[in-house]
């Protein structure tokens, strides 16, 4: 297969790919004596792998940790709970985070009257201020 071929089979672009071989989740290529990458149907699974990685929240590096994980028949499976736990302690921090700002944002939304100038609006006076008071 060619670029553009794995690429629409995995569901990624073709700069992905190329990102993807650069940054060695993907093996090289071999190429044609014309110069065109040429791929199999393993580098469309090792795409999809990659992809499903993205939308558990796992980064390159740890999705990079994962491959290599699954393709050894003797790693242990405690190595791969280790980066996932890891992946969740990020993830629900972030949402701790996102939640807070949510409150912050919707303090200041439900203070703003929406009329008159942009002098003693309470949004752009916390912006401004660099105060902005979280809710307990």
């Amino acid at each position: 297969m060619r670029i553009g071929q794995i690429a629409a089979k995995a569901g990624v672009g073709i700069d992905t790919v190329r990102l993807y071989e650069r940054l060695q989740l993907l093996p090289a290529a071999s190429r044609t004596e014309s110069g065109y990458r040429v791929f199999g149907e393993q580098d469309v699974d090792t795409l999809l792998f990659i992809r499903r990685a993205k939308a558990l929240g796992f980064t390159l590096d740890e999705t990079r940790e994962l491959l290599r994980l699954a393709s050894d028949d003797q790693g242990e499976r405690a190595e791969v709970l280790a980066l996932a736990k890891h992946r969740l302690d990020d993830i629900e921090q972030k949402i701790a985070q996102l939640a807070a700002m949510r409150d912050s944002l919707g303090r200041l939304v439900k203070e703003c009257s929406g009329t008159g100038t942009v002098h003693g609006c309470p949004i752009v006076d916390a912006v401004l201020a660099h105060d902005i008071k979280k809710s307990s």
